[in-house]
């Protein structure tokens, strides 16, 4: 029997950095129109949820997915991602959970359903989607890339990669038993530029709107 794929996207009407980011127009829809837009045209996924404390949220969605209602005390300020999560999993079983986010509204649903995929069928017990640099890196006033007494070609460096926030796939028990949504045998998807846009400012959302309305 195939296991029971559920995607959520976590959805709230205030944000700190960038008021109201998640109805944000771009191109003529509202920023969260466009993940579920993608995640609708991925094989496997069973279920797909909008969960926000706020039901007005629906006319902003497309009509296919489904509305749940999260408690408003998840809206705050100071609430952490894995709370939130936490209480979508005890409230919707899945065996395998992607959780994605509409500020990452360029992602393509091909990124999406190849990293399911990887999951479902391969070794790998989650995936999630990163962005490859190669370029010089320093952390905590160290180099972590290369030596600088040997300053290779750009194109020499070994890449590093920035985990994005536009999806995780996960099996249940990687987050239940080890409260991870990264687990020990990850696939990492690369976007390219395009697709690992995530919107915090406002500079992150003239980006968004250069690339959405120039496609």
């Amino acid at each position: 029997m195939r296991k029971k794929v559920v995607a959520f996207v976590p959805l709230k009407f205030h944000s700190q950095r960038l008021a109201n980011k998640n109805i944000l127009p771009l191109a003529g829809k509202p920023m969260c129109w466009y993940i579920f837009s993608q995640l609708i045209k991925c094989d496997y996924i069973d279920e797909i949820i909008a969960y926000c404390s706020d039901e007005s949220i629906k006319k902003y969605i497309p009509d296919s997915i489904t509305f749940l209602q999260r408690p408003a005390n998840l809206d705050g300020d100071s609430v952490l991602g894995e709370q939130i999560y936490r209480e979508f999993i005890n409230t919707v079983d899945a065996d395998i959970y992607i959780l994605a986010h509409a500020t990452s509204p360029l992602i393509s649903y091909k990124s999406i359903e190849n990293s399911l995929k990887k999951v479902l069928f391969e070794h790998y017990d989650s995936a999630f989607s990163v962005k490859e640099a190669k370029t010089f890196v320093w952390y905590n006033k160290k180099p972590i890339n290369y030596s600088p007494e040997k300053v290779v070609r750009t194109q020499d460096l070994e890449s590093v990669y920035l985990e994005t926030s536009a999806f995780f796939v996960f099996e249940k028990e990687v987050f239940t038993k080890y409260n991870r949504r990264i687990g020990f045998s990850p696939y990492m998807c690369v976007l390219n530029n395009m697709e690992a846009v995530d919107i915090d400012t406002y500079e992150d959302y003239r980006l968004a709107e250069y690339y959405a309305e120039n496609l």
